[in-house]
């Protein structure tokens, strides 16, 4: 990796770059290095989840009837198109275990990084669903189940939901993947496509499974709440489109440095 080390946008369409010191000074710029590669990224990825998921809860909990799924949508769109805009040069701007495993599986991030990016998320998931409750009454608090999914409330729904959440992921991580870790599709306007595409899933899948595709939105307000009906479901589903797309990616979509046959 490049630069500062950590997992920018920029950085992970120059996947094959490589950072060399200057003899002499590398003992000198260490604690700077391993600040900006290890701390940084991850302090990054639990703020922006903190403040995506208080605006994506607020926002169900908050929710007026009439605009129906409309508000929840938007706010849960433009919240993550603004924190990957402004936070995505630090880490990259996952904000998502499912993301963070399908740009792992592409090639875009470290090992040593992935299992702090899922931690540092689902604690920035608790936060931020905490903050939603101290900000809400009572009463549209409990009416909403704290924002935490409630949608499937009995067993023949749970296929559909699952497959649901496979779909909406699939199509959430191939934009990330594709439009900030691969190369030949690499774009400035990802942010506001991964935004747009978190704001078009909603709006076609919040009636079938709420539309979660992010474990860590899931896990948050479920803690806070205590509402835990039918949570692995928003485990399974995304993490299974997160695998779906990493093996697109690497076996036809990607580009030289990524895909993984007739290189």
């Amino acid at each position: 990796m490049s630069g500062s080390g950590s997992e920018s946008k920029t950085e992970l369409c120059e996947m094959g770059s490589t950072e060399v010191e200057e003899p002499g000074k590398s003992g000198s710029r260490r604690p700077q290095v391993l600040f900006e590669r290890y701390v940084q990224p991850c302090v990054a990825e639990l703020l922006g989840c903190a403040l995506f998921i208080f605006v994506g809860c607020s926002s169900v909990v908050e929710n007026v009837p009439t605009t129906g799924v409309l508000q929840p949508a938007l706010a849960h769109g433009l919240a993550l198109g603004i924190v990957i805009a402004v936070l995505g040069q630090v880490s990259g701007g996952h904000f998502n275990p499912a993301v963070s495993v399908s740009v792992y599986l592409s090639g875009g991030l470290r090992i040593a990084l992935l299992m702090p990016y899922i931690l540092c998320q689902m604690v920035g998931g608790m936060i931020g669903a905490g903050l939603a409750k101290a900000i809400a009454t009572p009463e549209s608090y409990a009416n909403t189940s704290g924002g935490a999914f409630n949608i499937v409330t009995e067993n023949s729904q749970v296929v559909r939901a699952i497959v649901a959440e496979m779909v909406m992921t699939v199509f959430l991580t191939m934009t990330v993947c594709m439009g900030a870790v691969n190369g030949k599709s690499c774009s400035l306007l990802a942010p506001l496509c991964i935004g747009f595409t978190v704001a078009a899933d909603i709006l076609a899948g919040a009636a079938v499974s709420g539309a979660c595709m992010n474990p860590a939105r899931a896990f948050g307000p479920a803690v806070v709440s205590g509402y835990w009906d039918y949570h692995w479901i928003y485990w399974v589903g995304p993490l299974a489109g997160a695998l779906f797309t990493a093996c697109l990616v690497r076996l036809l979509l990607g580009d030289e440095k990524i895909r993984v046959i007739l290189k």
